[in-house]
């Protein structure tokens, strides 16, 4: 029986392990983690299992999809726009955010995605 994947990692190209490697954070190691490459599949995986136990946010998600115009802008959406719908979406169900972590190597995109989350949970306690 495979176990539920409770554990959801935004990323376009990394693998939990690999997070590992650079971030020392044993979580990476577990196995029970779900890979969602984009937004549209980070947003599709909760509203079809809910949400997980704990978010790993990489900020920058490029790959092919810079190519598609299906945002306003024409550039795929971040993590920050993930965290973001994860934020309205706890809001219109009245749930507590998840347990987050951001493995992203962008600095500026870390903090940005970080803070957000951190001052919605302020707000909510």
């Amino acid at each position: 029986m495979e176990m539920t994947k409770r554990l959801l990692f935004l990323d376009d190209i990394r693998f939990p392990v690999e997070a590992y490697h650079y971030t020392k954070q044993e979580i990476f190691l577990r196995k029970d983690w779900h890979i969602v490459r984009n937004y549209e599949q980070f947003v599709n995986r909760i509203l079809e299992k809910g949400l997980p136990e704990m978010i790993s946010f990489d900020h920058d998600l490029a790959d092919v999809s810079y190519l598609k115009t299906d945002s306003p802008e024409g550039v795929e959406k971040t993590g920050y726009e993930c965290a973001k719908w994860l934020i309205e979406f706890c809001m219109d169900n009245s749930l507590d955010l998840p347990k987050f972590y951001c493995h992203s190597m962008n600095p500026v995109g870390k903090d940005n995605i970080m803070s957000l989350l951190k001052n919605f949970k302020t707000i909510k306690n």
